[in-house]
């Protein structure tokens, strides 16, 4: 991942900027990352040989609280990656109003070539060597790709044996026994289909005439995927990184998950009990997933799948981004000038971190919540700043990510500002 990225996810600050009233000292803070950390990691592979892979932490900004990330295991991990996520992790929580700022850490590796022994060795490795970069009041790690429950809990653990004591609020995402929350393994998705409920009426659409893609079957794909479908919208095509299916006539998602889990591989298939029948479907790629003519296309995978390269051929008529930085700032220009409406990354996945911060609260609290108090209460935060976000939109007359950089800035802007400015001192 070239440094072109962290560029690319600043160029939103700037677009942002012309509709809000902060001072320099803001703008300029908001500029850089504060710290930034690479590592090398040592592991000890179960063959008995060793090899190093480099690690990541940034702390991008911790003005209105400690900060917030998850951590990625992937091939293509860079500190220029990380530090774009970290960035985006600080819009998100003052979007939210969350009291966190953002970060972002992650391990250059493939972990689908490790055994359950190697996965563990390294996240406790990967703590090791962070150790005094994190804490429950500095910097609280999460999952992100490829990383779940069982590595929250091996590097909630490690912490807490190098600081000799119990931890929980070191790391969220954690399983449930281990002081985890209930709703965190499907928040993401969860929060996202707030938000699309509550954009998608404003437009007079009802669920059972409104077709939808998702790219991406993982965690968040899978569940976004499945949620949309209970409710009676129309999901046609999904895919995961070996390629797509499409079903004109909508898919039965709970079937494909349930297949996709016995045979990690995807088919169009409708299951009643135990019997499970293949439905008539076609086989397409990642890229012809994203040209279907759709009502709402869902990217859940990786960055930059829609780029200036590819926009021109988008024909869905709203895009709701529930992976991190999915459409490049160019691609934006391209998609805003055909008419489509794009809710951004910054709200539509939010509701990870912010049911992170509820497993915060409770870690901290000693008190636990039931699911339906989790999702009341994450339903009343992306709810609400959705309908805030829309109605800056709408007043300003720009787009609604550039309407949710606006909205972050604000609550950034004022916090940072609150340390003193350039005019309170000369003016003072």
């Amino acid at each position: 991942m070239s440094g072109s990225l962290f560029d690319d996810a600043k160029q939103r600050l700037e677009q942002a900027l012309k509709y809000v009233s902060i001072s320099e000292d803001a703008i300029e803070h908001l500029k850089y990352p504060k710290a930034s950390l690479t590592v090398s990691i040592s592991l000890r592979m179960d063959d008995g040989s060793l090899r190093i892979f480099q690690g990541y932490r940034v702390r991008y900004d911790d003005t209105r609280g400690p900060t917030k990330g998850g951590v990625r295991f992937h091939p293509n991990v860079s500190l220029e990656e990380v530090q774009s996520l970290a960035f985006w992790m600080t819009f998100k929580c003052a979007v939210l109003n969350l009291p966190f700022g953002g970060a972002k850490g992650g391990i250059t590796i493939n972990p689908k070539e490790l055994s359950k022994m190697e996965l563990e060795r390294l996240s406790r490795a990967y703590i090791d060597a962070i150790a005094d970069f994190i804490g429950p009041d500095i910097d609280i790690p999460a999952p992100d790709v490829y990383t779940n429950s069982m590595i929250m809990g091996w590097m909630m653990d490690q912490y807490s044996i190098i600081h000799r004591q119990i931890t929980p609020a070191v790391v969220t995402g954690k399983p449930l026994s281990r002081g985890g929350s209930l709703g965190r393994d499907t928040a993401t998705a969860t929060g996202a289909f707030y938000t699309i409920e509550t954009i998608m009426p404003k437009f007079q659409a009802k669920p059972q005439d409104t077709t939808v893609a998702v790219q991406g079957f993982g965690n968040a794909g899978a569940e976004i995927a499945e949620l949309l479908c209970k409710t009676g919208y129309k999901v046609v095509a999904v895919s995961d990184s070996q390629g797509a299916i499409y079903a004109k006539k909508g898919l039965d998602i709970p079937s494909i998950r349930k297949y996709k889990e016995a045979h990690r591989g995807m088919k169009a298939i409708y299951c009643q009990g135990t019997v499970c029948n293949i439905v008539e479907h076609e086989v397409l790629s990642n890229g012809e997933l994203l040209n279907l003519d759709v009502d709402i296309l869902i990217p859940a995978a990786l960055e930059n799948q829609i780029t200036a390269a590819n926009a021109n051929n988008i024909k869905a008529k709203f895009i709701f981004e529930v992976a991190n930085g999915p459409i490049s700032s160019a691609a934006d220009k391209i998609l805003d000038a055909k008419g489509i409406y794009v809710v951004p990354d910054i709200l539509v996945n939010a509701g990870g971190v912010t049911v992170s911060y509820f497993e915060w609260v409770q870690n901290r609290s000693g008190l636990y919540w039931t699911i339906e108090e989790v999702n009341q209460r994450l339903k009343q935060k992306m709810v609400e700043e959705t309908k805030q976000i829309w109605q800056i939109a709408q007043e300003q007359a720009i787009s609604l990510r550039t309407a949710a950089y606006v909205h972050g800035l604000n609550r950034l802007g004022e916090a940072i500002d609150g340390k003193g400015t350039r005019d309170y001192y000369i003016n003072g």
